[in-house]
């Protein structure tokens, strides 16, 4: 694991003796787009969010040893995670790691995939994705932001948390944020989790937005069923997209208390 000038963050929202769910963000990486999934579950939960370093050198292991070595060290010994896209691969990799090793200071009550999957399908389109991130210049990508900045208050405006963090997180998206953004595909395109998913007796849902074209869940969902058996319930929000959580916060927040509360 490097050591790099950023390093793994962590905030815990809500008092202890509160169920726990720690989110572990998307492929951009912190939690800027969570902030209306977070009022949605104050004072039901104990939130535990992280922002991950710009790190090009660390494996899905390293991910996965930093989240649990800043668990430990803020006192939280279980709680429920919360994968989100990129993150669902690191979710998988702390399963796979307490369930390995019994000494890590950490167990997992059970995992949510939002937006998630145990190996990505359209593993081309990762490839292509990653190629036109890379090739594309840094003007063009301002461009591109300033759009999306403008859209993402628009498809955010019902979420007045998440809208209110559309300038941060648009600041965060420089040149070495990009260049940790690559390096998540490679990750992504790298990564199997079936065999953990398989072998996993955790409950297990996945939580997905109708229009993801991202994940597509016509394609993780199926797959999840047949090879996931500790797979208890699913639900696609229909006016929700890829960031399930961003868009449809209160849904979001409800149906997982739901799956908490069952699990």
């Amino acid at each position: 694991m490097d050591a790099p000038a950023e390093r793994i963050a962590l905030r815990i929202h809500g008092d202890g003796a509160l169920p726990t769910l720690i989110y572990l963000p998307g492929l951009h990486g912190d939690w800027t787009l969570v902030a209306s999934f977070r009022a949605a579950v104050k004072n039901k939960l104990r939130f535990v969010e992280f922002t991950y370093p710009r790190t090009v050198t660390w494996s899905l292991e390293d991910y996965a040893r930093a989240v649990i070595d800043a668990l430990r060290a803020n006192g939280i010994r279980s709680g429920w995670l919360l994968g989100e896209s990129f993150s669902s691969q690191v979710a998988w990799k702390i399963v796979e790691l307490t369930t390995r090793e019994s000494e890590t200071g950490f167990s997992a009550s059970g995992v949510i995939l939002a937006g998630g999957f145990a190996r990505y399908p359209i593993r081309a389109g990762v490839r292509f994705v990653r190629a036109v991130n890379r090739a594309v210049p840094a003007s063009f990508m301002r461009v591109a932001l300033s759009i999306y900045a403008a859209y993402a208050k628009l498809r955010h405006r019902g979420a007045p948390e998440t809208r209110a963090s559309i300038d941060e997180f648009i600041a965060r998206r420089t040149e070495p944020d990009r260049q940790a953004i690559l390096h998540r595909y490679g990750l992504i395109l790298a990564s199997n989790a079936a065999d953990v998913a398989r072998q996993c007796a955790l409950p297990v849902y996945y939580l997905s937005g109708f229009v993801d074209p991202i994940v597509p869940w016509l394609f993780v969902l199926p797959s999840l069923c047949r090879k996931c058996p500790g797979l208890r319930a699913w639900r696609i929000i229909f006016n929700a997209d890829h960031n399930v959580l961003g868009t449809a916060p209160k849904k979001s927040a409800e149906q997982i208390l739901q799956w908490m509360g069952a699990g």
